[in-house]
């Protein structure tokens, strides 16, 4: 008996893929949908958003011609089975590993993935640019861009659109909505709509009446073009994007081939001005697991196929941010002015455990950072205490708004910055490498780093009490490192640090958690006869003077270690002891910091071993600026 060959087994490119014929892309997409489910169970990734995604993944590269028709996919979390699509196959199982596929589309790895995206509601606007292009140079390629519904909740995507529907370039957006639900689609006639409103006779007739009613005096003209407008906008929805001068077709059943081909072929071949195609996916769609979750299996680590049990790394600490999450509500019963903000990542940031306690204190704002300052500002200024709980790459979205809204009025904003340092697998896009530098360049603005877990409940207490401006505490991504933590916090002294360990011969100052590994550093140091002291800088600004006076005067050399960038806490050291006149004598200054370059996705200890931040890292440093040389 001959077993047919599995249609997925037959494409490497998409050119591959529209040789099939349309009754045979329903098989496609139950293979690419298992191809999917199975890969991600052995990597761990991004999964409900790409099994959402999967058969309008297949109806865009099959309707449209790429990679000259560009998909632009906003974020990227969905484009595992594009991958898949267009020659990656072979390397899927790669996914966010070391040297494998990146977590999101990136330039870099085809000519397929237009746009790098891991950030959201970046795709309208790279569209438009586009598009914008094509049209100056005299192409005819289409622009597509796929972005969420959750997306749109950020203000980037509104500029771009009100942008697009003034400039009237050919340029189509599909918005997949897949959680708010923002219109369902009604079935048959629903997908009926849709393909007539996108269809060339309707378009003929919308066009001829159009001249027809230019013709006729001002008054009548506008109120047929609002009837028209109403009646459709009746039947279809969409009015919004009417106004702001997108043609609207929808809402379509996103998983029904049926409905989304002839709809996509309509779209591709209009030929004037800006198109939205409204789609209604479901996320985790064909996998029992992911959509019997809340998140919908957004990000899973490594799985079983079978049960969808994911496989969970075992540590008897707590993650940061579970610490953060519950040291906050402990701060909150003591003061009713206290209230939590998020950017659509309440259990990324641990304000879901605070909001379960005070709901009505607690405030998801959606995809819209930018916004999350400035309502924090504008809380700050009746009284309240509110924290603002963003992870450091994302926070970067908001950065007018730190030193407008937030450090110019001098507020007391509390910003917890989750995920700071290297954040492993989902690479350079989602590492939190410069918060430490734009922050602590700002006047007004006091930037601490918990070393360890315990450290992290009193900075929570300290930001809580601190009323004479905007302070920041940064906390990693992933579990501490298993010390005691305290009942309840107690604030800190601003601006100063502590020393942990006696030594005369080097100096170790560390700002953060890497703390850890520079104990173990001095441990090892030691045993070579290098008497270390190591100190717990905890704040980057304001600096602790007296303590790093008293380093750089008792020492030989001074190290700064820090997992952030160059231009951060170390530039602040060095331009402290700079003014002192204390660089002009004998002692040796060495900064420890993140390199200068976007590091490649793998596991957090390799990055920073590649970065000389782990113990090895920094013993090899101290010996090399000592001239050390190991006895034979």
């Amino acid at each position: 008996m001959n077993i047919p060959t599995p249609l997925l087994d037959t494409i490497n490119i998409p050119a591959d893929l529209r040789k099939l014929e349309i009754l045979q892309l329903a098989n496609l997409a139950a293979e690419l949908r298992a191809e999917t489910i199975d890969a991600v169970s052995l990597t761990g990734g991004h999964l409900g958003a790409g099994l959402g995604v999967i058969e309008l993944t297949i109806a865009l590269h099959y309707t449209f011609n790429t990679p000259e028709d560009r998909i632009i996919w906003d974020v990227g979390h969905q484009s595992y089975p594009h991958k898949i699509l267009t020659g990656r196959r072979n390397r899927i199982r790669s996914l966010r590993q070391a040297g494998g596929l990146s977590g999101f589309t990136r330039r870099s790895e085809s000519e397929y993935d237009p746009f790098g995206a891991a950030h959201s509601s970046t795709s309208i606007s790279a569209g438009l640019g586009m598009s914008i292009a094509r049209d100056l140079q005299g192409g005819t390629n289409n622009v597509i861009a796929v972005i969420g519904d959750g997306a749109m909740s950020a203000g980037m995507a509104y500029e771009a659109m009100n942008n697009a529907g003034a400039a009237q370039s050919r340029l189509i957006v599909i918005l997949n909505d897949n959680d708010m639900s923002i219109a369902p689609p009604v079935g048959a006639m629903s997908a009926y709509l849709a393909r007539l409103v996108s269809g060339k006779t309707y378009r003929s007739l919308r066009d001829f009446g159009k001249q027809l009613a230019r013709r006729l005096p001002r008054f009548f003209h506008e109120k047929a073009k609002r009837a028209e407008e109403y009646t459709r906008g009746f039947w279809t929805g969409g009015t919004l994007f009417e106004e702001m001068g997108f043609y609207y077709v929808g809402p379509i059943d996103g998983h029904n081939l049926d409905h989304l081909l002839p709809v996509l072929k309509n779209v591709r071949d209009m030929k004037d001005g800006p198109i939205l195609v409204h789609v209604v996916t479901q996320k985790g769609k064909g996998y029992a697991p992911a959509e019997a979750s809340d998140d919908k299996y957004h990000g899973v680590a490594k799985f079983d196929v079978i049960t969808g049990a994911q496989t969970k790394s075992i540590s008897n600490a707590p993650s940061y941010t579970k610490v953060f999450g519950e040291s906050l509500i402990k701060e909150a019963a003591k003061d009713e002015k206290i209230v939590a903000i998020t950017a659509a990542m309440p259990t990324g940031t641990g304000v879901d455990a605070f909001a379960s306690v005070y709901p009505t204190r607690s405030f998801d704002v959606g995809i819209a950072e930018q916004h999350a300052v400035t309502f924090a500002a504008g809380l700050a200024t009746e009284g309240f205490k509110p924290f603002v709980a963003i992870y450091s790459t994302f926070l970067q979205r908001a950065y007018d708004q730190i030193v407008h809204d937030v450090s110019i009025q001098n507020l007391p904003v509390r910003f917890a910055i989750d995920r700071a340092g290297l954040v492993g697998a989902d690479g350079a896009t989602h590492a939190g490498s410069f918060d430490v530098t734009y922050l602590s360049c700002l006047p007004n603005m006091v930037v601490m780093a918990a070393s360890d877990e315990a450290e992290l409940v009193h900075m929570v207490a300290t930001a809580a009490s601190y009323n004479s401006g905007p302070i920041a505490f940064r906390y990693p991504r992933g579990d501490g490192i298993g010390v005691e933590l305290p009942e309840v916090g107690v604030a800190l002294e601003i601006g100063k640090g502590r020393v942990l360990k006696e030594g005369s011969d080097v100096a170790l100052l560390c700002f953060g958690t890497r703390m850890s590994e520079t104990l173990k550093a001095a441990e090892e140091l030691g045993i070579h006869g290098i008497g270390c002291t190591v100190a717990d800088a905890r704040f980057a600004k304001p600096l602790d003077k007296d303590l790093v006076f008293d380093l750089a005067r008792s020492h030989k050399v001074l190290f700064t270690i820090e997992e952030g960038s160059v231009g951060g806490f170390g530039s602040h050291v060095m331009q402290l002891l700079s003014e002192a006149g204390l660089l002009d004598g004998n002692l040796k200054v060495r900064n420890l910091a993140l390199p200068d370059i976007y590091q490649e996705h793998d596991k957090p200890d390799n990055m920073y071993a590649e970065a000389g931040l782990d113990s090895t890292g920094i013993v090899k440093k101290v010996k090399d600026v000592l001239g050390f040389h190991q006895p034979v």
